[in-house]
């Protein structure tokens, strides 16, 4: 199962690598902190970036909820598990599937791309194919989307990249 720990945005890094000093080795079978591709464009050329997906998150694959729960109070810079309560909640099949379609294997969104047509989205390649209902704004200067989903039992704002090649007006 899937299980979410929220910590202080920037603080990740830091957290996998403090789990994986105190916590017992084969607890945690996958540490991921998923990434997204976005262009910037600096020195006068364009270069890719990778950014976290999740701001603030870190993903545990992990057999043993109530082990994980209790090793990782031990864990120094530990915020908090999802959960609720005292229950610890596991990410939905939806929610593990929609990460692992988005982000593949090396958990990194590569850059999608995509045309308007006519005030239309339509994604040509890339993880953001088949969801253009989910996008909620695209800023093509900046080379973003910004989608709006239902994880971890609310709606999150997601940024990712997003190269619109084309605007085409039909009159």
């Amino acid at each position: 199962m899937w299980y979410v720990i929220q910590t202080t945005s920037g603080k990740e890094e830091n957290i996998k690598l403090q789990c994986e000093s105190y916590l017992p080795v084969g607890l945690v079978k996958k540490y991921v902190i998923p990434l997204y591709e976005e262009q910037r464009r600096f020195h006068g050329e364009w270069h890719v970036l990778q950014k976290k997906l999740f701001p603030g998150y870190v993903f545990f694959i992990s057999d043993d909820a109530e082990e994980l729960f209790l090793q990782l109070k031990k864990v120094p810079a530990m915020t908090k598990m999802l959960g609720t309560g005292e229950t610890i909640v596991a990410l939905t099949p939806q929610e593990i599937e929609f990460i692992l379609r988005f982000c593949g294997e090396d958990d990194i969104a590569e850059m999608s791309e995509g045309v308007i047509e006519d005030d239309q989205v339509h994604i040509l390649s890339g993880p953001l194919m088949g969801m253009e209902g989910a996008i909620r704004k695209i800023d093509r200067h900046k080379r973003k989307a910004w989608l709006e989903l239902e994880m971890f039992g609310r709606q999150q704002q997601i940024e990712v990249g997003l190269e619109i090649i084309k605007k085409i007006e039909n009159k």
